[in-house]
């Protein structure tokens, strides 16, 4: 339910000027999503979002450029991702790796221990199993 809503919530965002959290629960409620204020406020950091000005000059809520970067790098640099235990192996294309891995460090990950890159493999040491397999469902959902 909280990878659907945190979907729907980047959506909303890159959709709507959402200047206000009381804006989102409305926008939420309507796609029938019933969220607490204290549960969005939590969403809105595990995403890791900020109000930036936009074109108008209007504070809305916005993916930080690293992460828009991070998203923008794995679309056109990543070929797969697999992992094994706690390490997630990112294959990319030649001599992309370390970019790509510049931009990971970027976003700081919590469950990210470190990172490693090669030419065109990126190894990425996670605290938990459990770990590696959300964030690998996190950055195959940035390649489509």
């Amino acid at each position: 339910m909280k990878n659907q809503r945190h979907e729907i919530i980047l959506e909303l965002i890159s959709v709507y000027p959402v200047t206000t959290q009381e804006m989102l629960i409305k926008l939420l409620e309507q796609r029938g999503i019933s969220v607490a204020q204290s549960t969005l406020s939590r969403d809105i950091q595990q995403l890791s979002l900020v109000k930036q000005r936009d074109a108008d000059g209007v504070y809305r809520y916005a993916l930080p450029v690293t992460a828009a970067v991070e998203k923008s790098i794995f679309a056109e640099t990543v070929l797969s991702v697999d992992y094994a235990m706690n390490t997630i192996v990112l294959k990319c294309r030649a001599g992309m790796a370390p970019g790509t891995c510049a931009a990971i460090d970027a976003v700081s990950h919590e469950e990210v221990v470190g990172t490693i890159a090669g030419d065109d493999t990126i190894f990425i040491l996670v605290r938990s199993e459990a770990d590696a397999k959300k964030l690998s469902k996190k950055f195959r959902s940035e390649l489509l």
